[in-house]
């Protein structure tokens, strides 16, 4: 599940000291593993579905046996669902009570451990508010049926045991109208058509072992485009007029299927592989052999560059491993799935788009965690403390637990590291787990005894804050490195023990060496027999860390043109301390316009907006023609700060002609900021454009309310 993707912006510095936790999660109610007295086996439902009327029939024939003697009653979880009869492997009627949240079902007989029972629950639904939505034809969609079964909502459209800790087989035979195509997990079985009632039925079998959560149905009248990846079909279930964008959005899924299998030294597990459009998620939903997307996944080629939804396609393919096959025990334990989802889709981008995107979408990922330790709270990567599941899925399980892993792989070796992936996998494949199961694979699979790491960074909340400076004695040729570790231990933040790479360029060579950090301050000591042109803490960009590293000016512009991608970002993030130096504000421009890499750029840019001189004008008005879209857009926010009335003109001229929404948002912004009440009716014209979660729209209104205000 991935609904954070669209994080844009990349923070580079942030203060030392965090504020108070605005809330408090450790009030939160104390939730363990579900207790049940029974493991269900088998589901094999059978729905009637009427459109129009919003109303469905179903009926779910239920394996399963008792984990304990004396078996004569089972309580299901049913919700919304009005159940009209239960009946026994022979037909016969069994005594039932429903209750807001149950359906409990008594036995004529009473059964023991490892007996097979089976029932039959019969029962019906009328436009349900969770779990199984109707959705009437509106201009963005067709009338359509679509199932949200995440977290526990599988039960307010099939009675069952809704919890992750038990798996089962399932079978959906659903009955519609004849204009609408059916979508569930694993493979059809069969399409019959039944002409006198204008109806066709669809069995979809789902024969290997899967939780409830991940149940899904799709109806309506989709257009199916088919792919695969060799034998193993891939098909994208559209609404008819996405179908030639769905082509091209769509077209990478096979190879990220075949990426992820040679990755995680483990094949693709399931039957098909499908992806469903419907207009009830904001971001995707995984489901065993079939992803759920927003609608919004669809867009025209233009909005790629500013709208991609390659990582959340990558996110959610990668959960037909994490999540699926393997599956958490408890919601305590999200990360492994979204921590896992989240990593992936960064292996995937830095596969496919190189290191230097890869590196730049791993910052964004720390920043973002970093962001709600700052806003909101800190916790522990697995946390028992939630109201509901939908709690523990925030920053701390997707970008912090994907920074985790790369920490993980940091310290275990590549090798080691994917190789204890595979044996996870196989070991534990269509079952159940929790974090000390993965702690129990490293050591089988590698040898290595890395509960120290778990400890600190899984089961702990926190990171590190680091303090460093040095010092270089010509005299003797040493080097003396101090690294403090600054961070509140407080509300039980360790001191970390870590791994970390120190890199040190001269005029004639450099060496990288790595150390391990354990105390509060550690000292290390080089010996450098010139002048160092570049100290580099943490060269490979791999520590979840905040630090404050003081730099003289030299040493900075030094690194903003020779480090790697994140280096120099933050060398140029640090040139705001010189602002008033003329060699940095060189260095700045230069970088701005020349460096190979669009966020270095982005980040020179966002230096001298900050810097805010007059002098820089007709420099970030050539940036605005830059071939990135998100340094023209720092660009054009770096001219609207100037509140220059004489830039509307060129403002106006940037949104009509530039090729991205994003910047042209920014351009509106602008004239917001800068423009008097004769900009008003260019705006309200502006407002009517359509563009991508209506951004056009929203900051031409923003504007207008700007200008309104009487602020510029």
């Amino acid at each position: 599940m991935k609904k954070s993707i669209w994080l844009l912006i990349i923070v580079l510095t942030f203060s030392l000291a965090l504020p108070a936790q605005r809330i408090d999660v450790y009030k939160r109610p104390l939730k363990y593993e579900r207790s049940h007295d029974y493991d269900a086996k088998h589901y094999r439902i059978k729905l009637s579905f009427d459109l129009d009327k919003k109303v469905f029939n179903g009926e779910n024939r239920i394996t399963l046996s008792p984990l304990k003697d004396g078996f004569n009653e089972c309580r299901l979880d049913a919700e919304e669902i009005v159940v009209t009869s239960v009946l026994d492997n022979y037909d016969g009627p069994l005594e039932f009570k429903q209750t807001g949240k149950f359906l409990i079902i008594s036995f004529s007989k009473t059964y023991n451990c490892s007996d097979i029972v089976i029932f039959t629950v019969k029962y019906h639904a009328h436009d349900p508010e969770h779990g199984l939505f109707f959705d009437d034809e509106r201009f963005t969609n067709p009338q359509m049926v679509s199932t949200v079964s995440w977290p526990e909502y599988a039960h307010h459209w099939f009675p069952c045991y809704d919890f992750p800790n038990d798996k089962v087989t399932g079978e959906l035979i659903v009955t519609v109208n004849n204009k609408n195509k059916v979508l569930s997990n694993g493979k059809l079985v069969s399409v019959s058509e039944n002409k006198e009632k204008g109806t066709k039925t669809y069995h979809w079998s789902q024969e290997l072992p899967h939780p409830t959560y991940l149940f899904m149905l799709a109806i309506g009248p989709f257009e199916v485009i088919e792919d695969s990846l060799g034998s193993l079909p891939v098909n994208y279930w559209v609404y008819k007029k996405d179908v030639e964008d769905a082509k091209w959005i769509f077209k990478n899924t096979p190879k990220m299927i075949d990426f992820f299998s040679r990755l995680f030294g483990y094949k693709y597990p399931w039957a098909k592989y499908d992806q469903v459009t419907t207009p009830r998620q904001g971001g995707g939903a995984e489901a065993t052999s079939a992803t759920v997307l927003g609608e919004q996944v669809i867009h025209e080629r233009r909005a790629e560059q500013d709208f991609s939804w390659e990582k959340t396609i990558a996110h959610e393919t990668a959960h037909q491993w994490w999540g699926d096959l393997i599956t958490l025990r408890t919601w305590a334990h999200t990360w492994l799935n979204e921590s896992f989802g989240t990593y992936s889709d960064y292996l995937y981008t830095r596969h496919l788009r190189g290191e230097a995107e890869g590196a730049v979408d791993l910052l964004r990922k720390k920043n973002q965690y970093l962001r709600e330790a700052h806003n909101k709270y800190m916790r522990p990567i697995v946390f028992k403390r939630y109201d509901r599941p939908q709690d523990n899925f925030d920053s701390h399980t997707y970008p912090k637990g994907a920074v985790v892993l790369h920490m993980l792989r940091f310290i275990m070796g590549d090798k080691p590291f994917f190789r204890t992936l595979s044996y996870f996998l196989h070991k534990h494949e269509f079952k159940v787990v929790d974090t000390h199961d993965l702690k129990i694979a490293v050591k089988e699979a590698t040898g290595q005894n890395l509960d120290w790491f778990f400890e600190q960074y899984v089961f702990k909340p926190g990171h590190p804050v680091f303090t460093i400076s040095y010092t270089w004695i010509e005299k003797t040729g040493k080097l003396r490195l101090k690294v403090i570790q600054a961070q509140d231990t407080s509300q039980g933040t360790p001191i970390y023990r870590m791994p970390v790479i120190i890199a040190v360029t001269t005029a004639k060579n450099k060496f990288s060496k790595k150390v391990w950090i354990e105390q509060t301050q550690e000292v290390f000591e080089f010996s450098v027999k010139e002048k160092p042109l570049l100290v580099r803490f943490d060269e490979g960009n791999y520590l979840l860390k905040e630090w404050e590293f003081e730099k003289c000016l030299d040493e900075l512009l030094f690194q903003l043109k020779n480090d790697d991608v994140i280096g120099r970002m933050w060398a140029a993030s640090e040139l705001i301390k010189y602002r008033e130096k003329p060699e940095a504000v060189k260095g700045l421009k230069e970088s701005a316009v020349k460096d190979k890499f669009w966020a270095v750029r982005k980040s020179a840019v966002e230096t001298l907006g900050k810097i805010n001189s007059i002098e820089h004008t007709g420099l970030f008005q050539d940036i605005c023609r830059d071939n990135n879209s998100k340094v023209r857009t720092a660009a054009l926010k770096a001219l609207g700060d100037y509140e220059n009335p004489g830039l509307v003109v060129f403002f106006r001229k940037q949104f009509k002609e530039d090729n991205s929404y994003l910047a042209q948002a920014e351009a509106l912004r602008s004239i917001g900021k800068c423009g008097d009440r004769s900009q008003l009716s260019f705006l309200q014209e502006a407002a009517g454009m359509t563009s991508p979660r209506d951004v056009i729209k929203r900051a031409a209104a923003w504007a207008r309310e700007k200008i309104k205000s009487g602020a510029v």
